[in-house]
């Protein structure tokens, strides 16, 4: 993978969401956002994500989904449980993944912050393909932006309490910190 000058990651899927806008600050990008996301809950694959994060949602495709497919809501990238990446922002644009957030007294997480979400739930492990993909994507996020070092990668949960519980239980924080070296 490597960054081309707009932000767009190369060698990965490319599906452009219009769900997001321009940071306040491009040059200040300095917190990795971990999540979780499985649409309908608990069931992988099919394109159901991606056509959430691209506003395309049908709301009689699950009765879950008259809930949330009016939510304008993306993130930077997403890994399903193949391991496959997908981008749909930019790395110099605000992705809206955060909502209402706070990281050390700081709010609005989205401004300064690359979402990834992994197609998983707080009931399942993820898988190894998730993590070595994780894995090689944080470690380049990390070399184009040196601010998010790995005392900056979080979950949604730790900026946003009291409402997220993602990357949720199963989320192998010490293996996968070790693995960035």
């Amino acid at each position: 993978m490597k960054n081309n000058k707009q932000g767009w990651l190369k060698n990965i899927r490319h599906l452009t969401s219009p769900h997001f806008d321009k940071r306040p600050d491009p040059q200040d990008v300095s917190l990795l956002v971990i999540h979780y996301i499985s649409l309908p809950p608990e069931q992988f694959g099919g394109n159901f994500v991606d056509d959430f994060f691209l506003g395309k949602l049908n709301p009689t495709a699950h009765p879950y989904f008259k809930e949330i497919y009016q939510v304008r809501v993306s993130t930077h990238f997403f890994i399903d449980r193949n391991g496959r990446i997908t981008q749909y922002v930019s790395l110099q644009d605000r992705a809206w993944h955060a909502g209402v957030s706070c990281f050390q007294g700081r709010n609005k997480c989205n401004d300064y912050s690359i979402g990834i979400e992994l197609e998983g739930s707080n009931e399942q492990p993820f898988t190894e393909q998730q993590y070595a993909k994780l894995t090689q994507l944080t470690q380049q996020i990390m070399a184009l932006y040196p601010q998010i070092t790995t005392d900056r990668i979080v979950g949604h949960s730790d900026i946003a309490p009291e409402r997220k519980i993602d990357p949720g239980r199963y989320f192998e924080w010490d293996n996968y910190l070790k693995s960035l070296g």
